[in-house]
């Protein structure tokens, strides 16, 4: 003991000398600070990404946010700021976007930087992030899941809140557990029933949420009746008032980060008849945000960020994606569709009409399947129904079961390009029972609707005032004049006249060869199957198309 009490005072007077001597070395060091002796702050980084996600989130904000993720790993990025304004999105878009950034960004740090709302889907990516931040005046929240059906919106029955409601409850759950979030919180996002009280521990400071049921329960705590604090009375004081002491209080009231003051709470702070939706000093007092940041260099300052900050938008041709899926663009483009359809079937011949028909298609189930609101089975489901309509017209001539089951196919796949998918729905075609999906659905009917509409009175116009203006006359040919549909004589030109009476050379169901004089004329009836070697009479011609009736 004395040696080592000896080797301390030693240890003291060398010490002394060491300072005294020292001192102006150690004053330059202090007011000359090299980079590696500056102090350290809680957060550094060399190098930062940010990533914008605004506007609706879809299968394009996913692929969009991979692309530029990776471009941020080239990067070197050693984190990665997620700059969100958003009212919501897809269910499905959203699940993927979080499982990118806990699974493949497990190595780099995320914050999400609400500016200025994130909400549904856009919770739910927040609080994915290893932090959340807020600019002023923003708000984050409301990401339940709201079911319909044909009358509209409805609360989720019991039967199908567990298919609706378990996907997006789990990954908050996960989340919680993950980034250390009050749990019944992240629920009461989700579900509305939820009513969530605010208590804290006089004795402990310690806060908590709790329901109804666990807040009578920690409200009726008392120091006398608490195990855990009984030990805190001292043995040797007489105990004056014999009154219970309360363990646990309704939370009063929190300070405002921004201005400093007093805010009051009222309990519950989840009523039961809302979701928990929150501004950026409700979510700091409720242990959602990390920080308030209403700018980039604040943002940058706060994680101790060197250098310049890479910023990732979303390039043009995602734009172009996404502005191709917006309904006056999709009316637009089913318009010119069948516009395209009604020239090329009254003009003879395979020409430019068609051909903006067939991209105007391609079109308008392409961009939604890019941006997954369509998938494959949807534009099967098209093809399927344009085949049986070619069949419909070359096989089986008429307007039948073949005719009728295509056109409702196209109708039923063009409209299901408007629906998104939904969580644990197995088949491809469904009556969709979700918010976006309803939504989709009413968007779809709206879309479609107003293109038919429109491409009837532009038929109209077409054919009765554009062939008569000169130089449109190449594209689309004037209507017949009384000199067009005079008798032809030739027969062995392949036409025939008003009134001429042929012979049916093979069957008539409804289109055919009928024989007039030595050429053989294609017609068509209207509508009746007429076997060989029956007569039959012109009753109409237009361009190339000549229209016979059975001879009684």
């Amino acid at each position: 003991m004395y040696r080592i009490q000896k080797w301390q005072h030693s240890t003291l007077i060398a010490a002394v000398i060491i300072c005294v001597l020292g001192l102006p070395h150690l004053v330059c060091a202090q007011t000359a600070p090299t980079t590696e002796e500056a102090p350290t702050a809680e957060y550094k980084y060399s190098k930062g990404t940010v990533i914008t996600i605004h506007s609706d989130i879809s299968d394009v904000t996913t692929a969009s946010l991979r692309r530029r993720i990776e471009l941020a790993r080239r990067d070197k990025s050693e984190i990665i700021i997620f700059d969100i304004d958003t009212p919501g999105g897809m269910v499905s878009s959203a699940l993927d976007i979080c499982q990118i950034i806990k699974k493949d960004l497990a190595d780099i740090k995320t914050v999400a930087w609400v500016n200025s709302d994130a909400y549904s889907a856009g919770s739910m990516i927040s609080v994915a992030c290893d932090e959340i931040v807020m600019s002023r005046s923003s708000t984050i929240g409301d990401c339940g899941v709201i079911l319909g059906g044909p009358m509209g919106p409805q609360e989720v029955p019991e039967e199908l809140r567990a298919k609706a409601e378990s996907p997006v409850l789990e990954q908050f759950r996960d989340s919680a557990a993950f980034n250390h979030y009050d749990p019944l919180l992240c629920e009461s996002l989700v579900i509305k029933e939820l009513e969530v009280f605010w208590l804290e521990n006089l004795q402990t400071g310690e806060k908590r949420f709790a329901l109804e049921v666990e807040k009578n329960r920690l409200l009726r705590e008392t120091i006398a009746d608490d195990n855990s604090n009984s030990s805190r009375l001292p043995d040797d004081e007489e105990i004056v008032d014999e009154s219970p002491i309360k363990t646990w209080q309704l939370v009063e009231s929190y300070i405002d980060p921004i201005t400093g003051r007093s805010i009051k709470v009222s309990q519950p702070v989840v009523p039961s008849t809302e979701l928990l939706t929150m501004s950026q000093s409700r979510a700091t007092a409720l242990g959602f945000c990390k920080a308030i940041l209403s700018n980039l260099n604040e943002v940058q300052e706060h994680y101790s960020i060197a250098g310049q900050i890479s910023r990732y938008d979303t390039n043009w041709s995602e734009d172009f994606t996404a502005w191709l899926t917006s309904m006056p663009v999709r009316i637009f483009l089913l318009l010119i569709l069948m516009l395209g359809v009604y020239v090329e079937f009254n003009t003879p011949g395979v020409g430019v009409p068609g051909t903006v028909a067939l991209i105007c298609l391609a079109i308008f189930v392409g961009a939604p399947y890019l941006t997954g609101l369509a998938n494959v089975w949807e534009l099967v489901v098209v093809l399927i129904g344009f085949a049986l309509l070619a069949v419909e017209v070359f096989v089986i001539p008429g307007f039948g079961i073949a005719g009728i089951s295509g056109v409702l196919c196209i109708i039923i796949g063009l409209l299901a390009t408007f629906i998104p998918d939904e969580p644990g729905r197995s088949f491809p075609i469904y009556w969709p029972e979700m918010e976006d999906g309803l939504e989709g659905l009413k968007i779809g009917i709206v879309t479609m609707a107003s293109a038919g509409t429109a491409a009837v009175v532009a038929m109209i116009i077409i054919s009765r005032m554009l062939p008569k203006i000169t130089w449109l006359h190449g594209a689309i040919p004037p209507n017949p004049t009384r000199e067009d549909v005079q008798p032809i004589v030739d027969y062995h030109q392949g036409y025939a006249k008003v009134g001429d009476i042929g012979i049916v050379e093979s069957p008539l169901r409804p289109a055919g060869k009928v024989r007039f004089g030595p050429a053989l004329v294609d017609v068509v009836t209207e509508g009746d199957f007429v076997d060989p070697k029956t007569e039959v009479q012109v009753i109409e011609c237009q361009g190339n198309r000549v229209v016979v009736r059975r001879l009684t």
